[in-house]
C-alpha cells in the first residue's frame, strides 16, 4: 500500500447522511464502522466511529464528533502502511506542536495516533491494517 494523504472530516453527528450525499455527487462506496462496533463507552452506539467514501480517485473519511457543536472539523488522515517512514513523519511534525495521541496499536489492528502541528493542522496517522 502506497501512503495517503486523505481529508478526515469530523461532522457534528450527521457523518453517514454525509457521505451518502457525496456518494450521490462522486459515486463511489461507502463504508462504516459504528462505536457500538468496538464498545466504545460513553458514545452512541449507532454513532459513526469511522467512515469512508472510496471512490476510483480518491476518498473522504469521516466520524461523528461528540465535542464539535454544529461546525464540522477538517483533519488530515495519513494512511499506509510504512511503520518507520510514518513513524518519522509523525515524530516530525510533534515537535514544535503537541501529539494528542501517541502511537499505538488499536482495536482495528493499526497503529495510530493523532498530532497538532506547529501550524495548528490535526494530522491522523493510521499505519497498518485498512483504515
Amino acid at each position: 500500500m502506497a501512503t495517503a494523504a486523505v481529508p478526515y472530516i469530523t461532522f457534528a453527528g450527521n457523518t453517514r447522511e454525509a457521505l451518502n450525499f457525496y456518494q450521490s455527487v462522486f459515486g463511489g462506496k461507502v463504508e462504516v464502522s459504528t462505536f457500538g462496533d468496538f464498545n466504545v463507552p460513553d458514545a452512541p452506539a449507532d454513532g459513526v466511529m469511522h467512515g469512508a467514501l472510496t471512490t476510483d480517485d480518491f476518498a473522504i473519511y469521516g466520524c461523528d464528533g461528540q465535542d464539535v457543536g454544529d461546525q464540522s472539523r477538517i483533519r488530515i488522515a495519513i494512511v499506509g502502511d510504512d511503520l518507520e517512514t510514518m513513524t518519522a513523519s509523525f515524530d516530525a511534525l510533534g515537535q514544535g506542536g503537541r501529539v494528542t495521541m501517541g502511537l499505538a496499536v488499536q482495536a482495528w489492528g493499526a497503529t495510530y495516533g493523532e498530532v497538532i502541528d506547529q501550524y495548528g493542522v490535526a494530522w491522523m496517522f493510521n499505519i497498518g491494517s485498512a483504515a
